[in-house]
């Protein structure tokens, strides 16, 4: 299958009306003009696996096989064929960027046509370091930054802020098949996978939700301490995406755990303050 061919692919356009829509241009409007290109790139990528994964019409493991291939062509000093692989092309050369990151998030796509339900938290978390963790590892790599603390922290945001958009999105993600809510935990609370596609969240679902919402703040709250470690424009970049996770923490936490009835969307004036306190302390 040629990468040109995936017409329903979404285009630059739509990917830049989803970046609006998303938690990721908050500190990107700030930045200078190249660092915000190369993470434009990077974003770019990210979505277009993800629309691999999620919105192909056709065979979507032969998409996502095939749009690896050309993305090997980068390190293969090839020019892929695709056009968001040709804009990522310069942001690996000039950064040095490994291919790791980028196989692991085409890995979580794979999966997902695969595995639509978790036993356990930890097989959860297995999940979030193929289709969460690389990403932080693709922004810090833009600013040249590698040491295995900053990474490590990064995980754990990275990983919260998976987890927390799972939580928005529990109805969807079962209308569409897949429970992320770890098997286990619906047990403990006594919640069945029907109870997931209803107008409202029973008792139960609540507690469980405010539980799955504290669990992924606590995390995020550990990976906060990476804004610290980060200086000028890297700091400022990655503050944006921990103000994002916590305005979303906070808009979880406003619907009381009924994610069903209540849209948790965070606030832009929430997430530009929580940008603000982060950079400043």
């Amino acid at each position: 299958m040629h990468p040109d061919g995936l017409q329903n692919v979404a285009t630059d356009r739509q990917l830049g009306r989803r970046e609006h829509s998303e938690n990721f241009p908050v500190a990107l409007k700030l930045l200078p003009a190249a660092h915000r290109e190369a993470l434009h790139a990077v974003y770019g990528y990210a979505r277009t696996v993800d629309e691999l994964g999620d919105s192909y019409t056709g065979d979507r493991t032969a998409a996502l096989r095939a749009f690896m291939v050309d993305l090997d062509r980068i390190w293969a000093d090839e020019e892929p064929d695709h056009q968001v692989l040709r804009r990522l092309g310069p942001v690996v050369r000039q950064h040095d960027l490994t291919a790791d990151p980028f196989h692991h998030l085409i890995q979580a796509n794979l999966q997902d046509q695969t595995v639509t339900h978790y036993r356990t938290f930890e097989d959860l978390l297995g999940y979030c370091r193929l289709s969460a963790d690389p990403v932080g590892r693709m922004v810090l790599g833009v600013f040249d930054v590698h040491d295995p603390e900053t990474e490590h922290l990064s995980d754990l945001v990275c990983t919260a802020l998976q987890l927390v958009e799972h939580w928005q999105d529990v109805a969807e993600d079962c209308r569409a098949g897949r429970i992320y809510l770890p098997q286990e935990d619906l047990t403990t609370y006594g919640v069945a996978e029907t109870d997931l596609d209803q107008r409202e969240a029973t008792a139960q679902l609540r507690d469980l939700m405010n539980f799955e919402t504290a669990r992924a703040a606590k995390m995020l709250d550990e990976g906060a301490a990476i804004v610290r470690r980060l200086h000028g424009w890297a700091r400022i970049s990655v503050a944006g995406f921990v103000a994002g996770g916590q305005a979303t923490v906070r808009a979880l936490r406003r619907t009381g755990g009924d994610v069903l009835a209540q849209q948790a969307r965070p606030s832009k004036v929430d997430t530009v303050r929580l940008l603000v306190k982060a950079v400043a302390r």
